[in-house]
């Protein structure tokens, strides 16, 4: 059994953001020739979740497709967006104080404790059978990787992780 890594580097908006990363994934699985295995998708961010979802077609007039937006809609009722300082115990003084001394962020950079949750609840990474060198997705299923965080722009990272032979 071999072990193969990839990472890929996208640039992210200022607002939840879905990205499509199926084919880099069937890329990865293609290029490194792994018959029968298991592909890890994996997100080092905390704010940021893999989901594996199917394509809506119809799009809200922001550009989301209607499934994606939904998903945020029903999360919106579950960790409501943060928007000042209090809502959540989180960022509290030390945080803020660290926050604004360490990273030279402010007061609006560290307000994404709704991000930390949603994170949480839906989860940092999926894994999905290689078998007979197909990704396992169904006939609907697409690989998304999900930016919570809309304070500002970022550099995200998206990992891959090949167990197989």
């Amino acid at each position: 059994m071999k072990v193969y890594h990839k990472k890929i580097e996208i640039e992210t908006e200022a607002r939840e953001s879905f990205y499509n990363v199926t084919d880099e994934a069937k890329r990865f699985v293609l290029n490194i020739g792994v018959k029968n295995g298991l592909l890890t998708v994996y997100s080092q961010h905390t704010t940021c979740s893999i989901i594996i979802q199917e394509d809506s077609h119809d799009i809200t007039d922001d550009g989301e497709k209607y499934l994606l937006q939904d998903l945020i809609n029903g999360l919106n009722k579950i960790f409501p967006k943060s928007t000042k300082v209090g809502q959540y115990l989180h960022p509290g003084p030390k945080c803020l104080e660290y926050c604004q001394k360490n990273l030279q962020e402010t007061e609006k950079e560290t307000l994404n404790t709704d991000a930390h949750l949603r994170s949480s609840l839906i989860g940092r990474s999926e894994s999905i059978p290689i078998i007979n060198g197909e990704v396992e997705l169904g006939n609907f299923g697409l690989i998304y990787f999900v930016d919570f965080d809309s304070v500002r722009n970022r550099k995200r990272i998206i990992a891959f992780q090949i167990i197989g032979e």
